[in-house]
């Protein structure tokens, strides 16, 4: 059973610029560090898991496309396993939404200076979990269907879906009202939250450049700009606090 309590003076809040947002996201970012990487490293098993299941291995894709020097044309779609592979890990990767929620609230909790705990990374199977379940399909069709029309419309429609998370935890919100008030308020203020998607995720994807492997570090940083966001346009969130 959850309470929610008025935040006291503690916790810092950016301004209404994108600089100010990415800056107060790193330092944010400080406090959860270690969590963020066990929430990738959950991914990361998940993931190795469902490819051992279903035989489809990405690594192999990977070198084949490698050797082969012909991106555009490669069917990876026809490799052993690939339809397998796509609708298991999707599933997956719905069922985990709530993990990164969690990592939205142990930064509110950071941020308050208040005492963090492994168990609130699992907030998110919690508090508002269906409805965490329902906005992750409706914005993950949107990206998906901007995706497929090249990766410049997902950039420009993300900030629409920026606060949805945020929105879902701090107030306890219906899918469909997280995803209007979300859209509303980066509407209003759409240049603003282009900047900091586009910067967070940017930074979020640079992992990349170490071989992949610094996705673990720098993955989770969006789900921090979504915080800071949400700081800076809302206000500082209430306190979830939760009775025993």
């Amino acid at each position: 059973m959850s309470e929610f309590n008025e935040f006291d003076q503690q916790g810092s809040v950016p301004s209404r610029e994108t600089g100010s947002i990415i800056s107060h996201a790193f330092d944010m970012y400080k406090g959860v560090f270690g969590y963020a990487i066990v929430a990738m490293i959950i991914y990361i098993i998940g993931v190795s898991i469902i490819q051992g299941v279903t035989g489809f291995n990405s690594a192999a894709i990977v070198d084949e496309m490698k050797s082969s020097g012909d991106y555009g044309n490669f069917r990876y779609w026809e490799t052993p396993g690939f339809s397998m592979y796509t609708t298991f890990s999707s599933i997956f990767l719905l069922l985990l939404t709530p993990l990164y929620v969690g990592l939205i609230y142990m930064v509110n909790k950071f941020n308050t200076k208040n005492p963090i705990e492994f168990s609130d990374l699992f907030i998110g199977y919690r508090q508002n979990f269906v409805n965490i379940l329902i906005y992750s399909l409706i914005s993950g069709v949107i990206s998906s269907i901007a995706i497929g029309f090249c990766f410049l419309p997902f950039i420009f429609i993300y900030p629409f879906l920026l606060l949805g998370y945020p929105i879902l935890l701090f107030e306890n919100a219906s899918a469909i009202d997280a995803l209007s008030k979300s859209f509303n308020l980066a509407k209003e203020n759409y240049g603003t939250f282009l900047g900091a998607s586009f910067l967070g995720l940017l930074i979020s994807f640079a992992g990349i450049i170490l071989c992949g492997i610094g996705l673990i570090l720098t993955a989770p940083f969006i789900m921090i700009v979504m915080y800071s966001t949400y700081c800076a346009f809302v206000g500082k969130p209430r306190q979830i606090m939760f009775t025993k």
